[in-house]
């Protein structure tokens, strides 16, 4: 790969399972992917799809969580590309059911770092990227106040919550932020609120991915 890429960058965050990877796919013919994910594995895979969709992928494999890490990988997409595109946030902790007084707290603490914490450093640090022609993508899962999603629905409302406060900001002068409504999937994360649940009836990561691209 050189750095004389002439077809748009898209820089999908927790890409390597689920939407995100679906995603990333679904992009990878018209765009180059910035692909972030922890598990490196899973990232080779997903690299290997888009290579076999005679696509390409930049491969980066951190932790959201980690400020240092990301400062470093959005000044070196500044620094080789100037500027990315699109921007896919998928990435999130899902923490397992529990009742709001027996909340575990590592998880409580990394459902606060991963959804919210690492949502709100990630938005001043791409803004730039993006430039006033570019676009967000955000991923609405509304749980907060229900039974026994409190780790979950309330940190996963708080980073929907940044993200339209960013969207009612930029509606002017760009860039254009997006909170999109997926259907159910038969995701990790679902599964583990809904273990017993019949998968065969949620819609696919992929054709979710093509239908909430095309609603953009």
């Amino acid at each position: 790969m050189t750095d004389d890429i002439s077809c748009p960058l898209a820089l999908v965050t927790g890409a390597s399972r689920g939407l995100g990877a679906a995603m990333a796919e679904a992009l990878a013919p018209d765009h180059h992917i910035i692909a972030v994910a922890r598990t490196t594995g899973a990232l080779e895979e997903l690299d290997d799809r888009i290579k076999a969709r005679g696509g390409g992928a930049t491969l980066a494999p951190m932790d959201i969580t980690n400020p240092d890490a990301m400062a470093q990988l959005c000044r070196s997409i500044f620094d080789r590309w100037g500027r990315i595109h699109l921007w896919v946030h998928c990435a999130i902790h899902a923490a397992p059911l529990s009742p709001a007084d027996h909340l575990d707290e590592k998880d409580w603490e990394r459902s606060i770092s991963v959804n919210v914490t690492a949502t709100g450093r990630l938005i001043p640090f791409v803004a730039p990227l993006l430039q006033r022609d570019g676009r967000a993508l955000f991923f609405d899962d509304p749980h907060a106040g229900e039974k026994f999603f409190g780790a979950y629905g309330a940190t996963k409302a708080a980073q929907i919550a940044l993200a339209r406060s960013w969207q009612a900001e930029t509606a002017r002068m760009g860039p254009q932020v997006h909170v999109l409504r997926p259907n159910p999937m038969p995701t990790a994360t679902r599964a583990r609120f809904h273990p017993g649940e019949d998968r065969t009836a949620l819609a696919s990561p992929a054709d979710e991915a093509a239908r909430l691209l095309a609603a953009i």
